[in-house]
């Protein structure tokens, strides 16, 4: 019998009160701006950036605000909660959690073209050093999916369990059955816990509770991990290289990136509990991804026959 991990990270860094006080998911959008920022300055003293260094901020600090948080939370609610659009605050609560890197990559499109337009500068040159920096924001963000318990992965077959499988009490919230076991159990320690709200926040300092749940809770597949890893770490690697050790012409790593998100996300979504109904048997990471490859296709034969290189690296050719 595995002891399995039963998730009991708070989403809040300190509290100053009650439920308020700075989030993980908040820090993790600021690390990876930052991040960001360093990494494409880097890019551009080297010459593979077309946009002048002392540009990047504000680039950055544009490509940030209208395309990774507006196009991300755009896209969350079209693609996955439509039915937010009937209590319009709602949509402005992002420190909640809720976003779509779909519609992030969509919105990031949109203003690198705009920018583009604007500073006359190569759209598809641009975009492929923004690239580069994505997976920062992903790894990032994965890491606060996984920190706040949400997007967790599938349950373990009992034919094929593993040791790292992990135990989110959040689930309690979609599982009816589940949740009323552990009211049940759970109030017999502390009445007022009622609701599986209640005991969500209770696992982080009852250890009874938490002890209740270990034969209570379905062991699952720690997903947002598994992204971390290969939407991150993997595919950061994969495009600096390509970046910095291959001359390649404007929008091949745009194309990349697409192509190779698009993989990775189709694969691990086969560890991930759909957070929405399916699509002709896909989930709609998935779905949506089938289209990233054809986009990314799209980059890079489009690239390959315009043969456009960055502007300094040519110069020094």
């Amino acid at each position: 019998m595995f002891a399995y991990y039963v998730h009991d990270l708070d989403p809040l860094i300190f509290r100053l009160w009650d439920n308020i006080g700075p989030r993980w998911y908040g820090l993790a959008y600021v690390l990876a701006f930052v991040c960001s920022y360093f990494v494409y300055r880097i890019l551009a003293k080297r010459g593979f950036a077309d946009l002048p260094v002392a540009k990047v901020g504000d680039f950055i600090t544009g490509a940030a605000l209208f395309g990774v948080i507006f196009g991300g939370r755009l896209g969350y609610v079209l693609f996955y909660k439509p039915e937010m659009v009937r209590e319009p605050l709602s949509i402005l609560r992002v420190w909640e959690g809720g976003m779509s890197s779909h519609g992030g990559m969509v919105g990031l499109l949109a203003f690198t073209f705009y920018y583009a337009s604007r500073h006359k500068i190569s759209w598809t040159n641009l975009g492929d050093n923004l690239v580069v920096t994505a997976p920062i924001g992903l790894f990032f963000g994965r890491c606060a999916n996984f920190i706040n318990g949400e997007l967790y992965g599938r349950a373990i077959r009992e034919t094929g369990k593993i040791w790292w499988a992990m135990q989110f009490p959040k689930e309690l919230a979609d599982t009816p059955a589940e949740a009323g076991i552990a009211i049940a159990q759970c109030s017999q320690i502390d009445p007022s816990l009622t609701s599986p709200e209640a005991i969500v926040a209770a696992v982080r300092h009852e250890p009874q509770v938490k002890e209740a749940l270990r034969s209570i809770l379905t062991p699952r597949h720690p997903s947002q991990l598994y992204e971390a890893f290969f939407e991150g770490i993997i595919l950061f690697t994969i495009l600096w290289f390509v970046r910095t050790r291959m001359r390649q012409p404007n929008g091949v790593l745009t194309g990349l990136f697409f192509i190779c998100y698009a993989i990775f996300r189709i694969i691990v979504e086969n560890f991930r509990e759909p957070d929405a109904t399916l699509i002709a048997g896909f989930t709609r990471g998935q779905f949506f991804s089938f289209f990233l490859i054809a986009i990314g296709l799209t980059f890079v034969i489009v690239a390959k026959l315009r043969h456009a290189f960055p502007k300094k690296v040519v110069a020094r050719e």
